[in-house]
C-alpha cells in the first residue's frame, strides 16, 4: 500500500490567487478613496490636503492587513463557479476582525482620515469584496441562461415536487449545471405559505392536487418527487396523481441523502414498485436478531437465490462463528460466495454445493458443520411449472424439507426455521400444497425433536426471481405488451430485505411448532401497478404500451390467503409477525401418507396430486386446473 503523490499548485491556480488579491486591494484602495471622495461632497478639490496624505501613509498597511486577514479565513480557496451563502458568512467573519484591527492600529480617530469617510470605505469595501467572489459565478448563470434560451426548442420541461431543503438543492443544480438540459418549469408543494413564490426563478404554482393542471400550463415532460422525507403513504398519494399526467417521474432515493449531502440530479432514480405500496417500511429488533445469531454456526439452504442470499446478507451482519451456504445452483452460490468475501472478509464462509433431495449429501453437510441454526430457503416455487412437473415439486420440497428436518433432529441442531408462503393457504396448485406439506412436516418433527422446528409464512416479495415486477420492467422496456393474467388479481406484496427480517426475528421469537404469519399489509391489485409502471416511466397504457390479460394460469387463483380459518391468531413482540395456531393431526398416520407419497414420486406417479388432496384436505386438484 502507498500514498498518492500529491501535485504541486499549477501555475493556473497560483495566478489565479494573485488576480484575486490585486483585485481586493484594487477594492480596497478604491473604497476608503471614494469614502473621502463621498465626505468632500463628490469635490475631489474639497478633499483636505492631510487626509489625503493620511489616505496615502495608511492604506498600503491597510491591504496587507486586508490580505492577511482573507487568507487567514480562506477567502483565497474557494471555487469560483460555486461560491454561496457560506462564503459571504467568512467574508463578514473576516471583516469583523478587520474592524477591530482597525480600531487598534489606525483608532478611527479621524487624524488619518475623517471618521464618516473610513466607516464608508469600510462598506464599501465589504460590498466589493462580496460582489468579486460572486461576479464569476453571476456570470456563469447569465451564460447558461443565454443558451438555455437559445435551445429551449429542445429542452424539457420540469416539474419539482417539494420547495424544501432537497428541492431547493436540486433547483440549484438546474440553475448551476453546465450537464442538465432540462428547463425547471415550475413547482409543487403543499405548504399554502410558499404558494405564488418562487424557487431559484421557478415559480410555486400550487399544491399537489394542482399537478394535473400545472402539468399541462407548463407542458410538462417530466415530474422530480424531491421530499425525501414524507410518509409512504404520502408518496403514494402523490405519484398516484403523477400517474395520470402520462410523464416521465423521477424522485430521490430516501432521507439519508439529505443526511450525507448527497442531493443532486446525479441521485435521482426512477419510481419503483415499493413507492407504490403505500406503507412505511419494515422495521424489526436488530438487538434480538444480533443476540440469537452472534457467534453461532448457521446453515442457509438455497443460498443463493433471492430470498436465501439476502438471508446470508443479513445473517453475515449479525456476525456468526460460520456461515454455511448449501445450493444446487454453482453460478449463484458463486455470486453470493464472492459478495460476502468482499463484504466480510473476516467472516468465516464456507459454500457447499449439493441437493436437499440427496439424503447421504444432507447427512453429510448437518454433520460435519454442526449448525445451531438452520434457515431451509431451498425449494421449488414456480406455480405454472410444478403444475406440469408436480413430482418434482413433491420430491424437492416434501422430501427435502424431510430429509433436511431428519438430519436437524439427528445432530441436534437447536433451531430449524422453514421459509413458507401463503400458497399453502387453501392451496389450488401443488407448489403450494407441497409448501403446505411442509409446514405439517416441521410441527411433526418439533414434537418429536428437541430442535425447535418453526415455519415462516409470507406473500410476494418484490423483485425476487421470478416475479411479477421484474418481469413488468422487461416488458415495458421491451416496448410491451405487459402481461397481467387477470384484471382482478391482488397479491400481497413485501421487499427482499423486509421480508428477510422479519424471517430471522420470528426465529428469535420461536420456541416450536409455531407457523409465523407475516403481515404484508394491504393487497395490491397487479393491473394497477402495471399501469402505474407504465405511466411513471413516461408512457401512456394501451397506447404506447398494451396491456394484454392473458388468463389465470393452471393453479393460480385471484387471490392469496395467509391464514387457515382453523389456525387462530395470536400476537408477537414485533406487531408485524402474527402466530397460526398448530392444525391437530395424527403423527403416526401422516407418516405412513408420506411413505406412500415418496414412493409414487420417486416412480412418476400420474396421479400424484389426487395423493396429495388425500393428506392435505384443503387442496382440491379440480380448483387446480381452474382461475378460482
Amino acid at each position: 500500500m502507498g500514498f498518492t503523490k500529491l501535485k504541486k499548485p499549477n501555475f493556473y491556480s497560483i495566478n489565479r490567487v494573485i488576480f484575486i488579491m490585486l483585485l481586493d486591494v484594487m477594492a480596497t484602495a478604491g473604497s476608503f478613496f471614494l469614502g473621502l471622495w463621498f465626505r468632500a461632497d463628490f469635490a475631489f478639490e474639497n478633499i483636505q490636503s492631510t487626509h489625503m496624505q493620511g489616505y496615502l501613509y495608511a492604506i498600503g498597511p491597510w491591504c496587507v492587513i486586508t490580505i492577511a486577514v482573507f487568507s487567514l479565513f480562506r477567502l483565497y480557496s474557494s471555487i469560483w463557479a460555486f461560491v454561496s451563502t457560506s462564503e459571504v458568512f467568512r467574508i463578514a467573519g473576516a471583516y469583523i476582525v478587520l474592524a477591530v484591527v482597525g480600531v487598534l492600529v489606525f483608532h478611527f480617530d479621524g487624524v488619518i482620515m475623517p471618521r464618516s469617510s473610513m466607516v464608508m470605505g469600510f462598506l464599501l469595501s465589504f460590498v466589493c469584496t462580496v460582489c468579486i467572489r460572486f461576479a464569476y459565478r453571476l456570470w456563469l448563470t447569465a451564460l447558461r441562461k443565454i443558451s438555455h434560451a437559445a435551445h429551449s426548442s429542445g429542452l424539457k420541461n420540469v416539474m419539482l415536487i417539494g420547495a424544501g431543503d432537497a428541492g431547493r438543492a436540486l433547483a440549484l443544480e438546474f440553475t448551476n449545471s453546465d450537464y442538465i438540459r432540462d428547463h425547471l418549469a415550475c413547482v409543487i408543494d403543499d405548504n399554502p405559505v410558499k404558494l405564488g413564490k418562487r424557487l431559484c426563478g421557478a415559480p410555486i404554482v400550487g399544491n399537489r392536487y394542482d399537478i394535473p393542471k400545472a402539468v399541462k400550463r407548463y407542458k410538462i415532460s417530466k415530474i422530480i418527487f424531491a421530499i425525501p422525507s414524507c410518509s409512504a403513504q404520502t408518496r403514494k398519494e402523490i405519484l398516484d396523481i403523477c400517474s395520470t399526467t402520462g410523464c416521465e417521474v423521477q424522485m430521490l432515493p430516501g432521507i439519508f441523502q439529505m443526511v450525507n449531502g448527497d442531493v443532486s440530479v446525479s441521485q435521482l432514480r426512477k419510481v419503483d414498485p415499493q413507492d407504490l405500496l403505500g406503507r412505511d417500511p419494515i422495521k424489526v429488533n436488530l438487538d434480538e436478531i444480533m443476540d440469537y445469531i452472534s457467534g453461532k454456526v448457521v446453515l442457509v439452504t438455497g443460498g443463493g437465490g433471492s430470498i436465501g442470499s439476502e438471508l446470508c446478507r443479513q445473517i453475515a451482519r449479525a456476525n456468526p462463528k460460520q456461515l454455511v451456504i448449501f445450493d444446487i445452483y454453482e453460478n449463484s452460490a458463486y455470486d453470493i460466495q464472492m459478495e460476502l468475501r468482499r463484504t466480510y472478509p473476516e467472516m468465516e464462509l464456507e459454500v457447499l454445493i449439493g441437493s436437499v433431495r440427496n439424503t447421504n449429501r444432507v447427512e453429510y453437510v448437518v454433520g460435519h458443520y454442526r449448525p445451531d441454526l438452520i434457515f431451509h430457503a431451498a425449494a421449488h416455487k414456480h406455480v405454472p411449472l410444478m403444475e406440469q412437473s408436480p413430482n418434482e415439486a413433491i420430491k424437492n420440497n416434501v422430501f427435502g424439507t424431510y430429509k433436511l428436518a431428519k438430519a436437524a433432529a439427528k445432530y441436534r441442531v437447536k433451531r430449524f426455521v422453514q421459509i413458507s408462503t401463503d400458497k399453502a393457504v387453501n392451496p389450488t396448485n401443488i407448489m403450494g400444497a407441497s409448501k403446505r406439506l411442509c409446514e405439517m412436516v416441521v410441527q411433526m418433527m418439533n414434537r418429536e425433536s428437541d430442535t425447535e422446528f418453526v415455519a415462516v409464512r409470507f406473500g410476494n416479495v418484490l423483485g425476487s426471481n421470478g416475479s411479477v415486477i421484474p418481469l413488468f420492467k422487461k416488458q415495458i422496456e421491451a416496448g410491451g405488451p405487459v402481461t397481467v393474467t387477470h384484471p382482478d388479481i391482488i397479491r400481497y406484496f413485501m421487499t427482499i430485505p423486509e421480508a428477510v427480517s422479519l424471517v430471522l426475528q420470528a426465529g428469535y421469537y420461536a420456541r416450536g411448532g409455531e407457523i409465523f404469519v407475516l403481515d404484508m399489509g394491504e393487497p395490491v391489485k397487479i393491473d394497477t401497478m402495471a399501469r402505474n409502471m407504465i405511466r411513471l416511466s413516461g408512457l401512456e397504457p394501451d397506447v404506447d404500451i398494451q396491456i394484454k390479460y392473458t388468463g389465470l394460469r393452471p393453479g393460480e387463483k385471484l387471490y392469496e390467503e395467509l391464514l387457515m380459518e382453523e389456525e387462530g391468531l395470536q400476537e408477537t413482540a414485533n406487531r408485524m409477525i402474527h402466530i397460526g395456531k398448530p392444525i391437530e393431526m395424527d403423527d403416526e398416520l401422516f407418516k405412513q401418507q408420506l411413505a406412500r407419497l415418496d414412493e409414487a414420486s420417486r416412480n412418476e406417479d400420474q396421479d400424484i396430486k389426487h395423493i396429495v388432496a388425500e393428506i392435505v384436505h384443503t387442496y382440491h386438484v379440480e380448483e387446480a386446473a381452474g382461475c378460482k
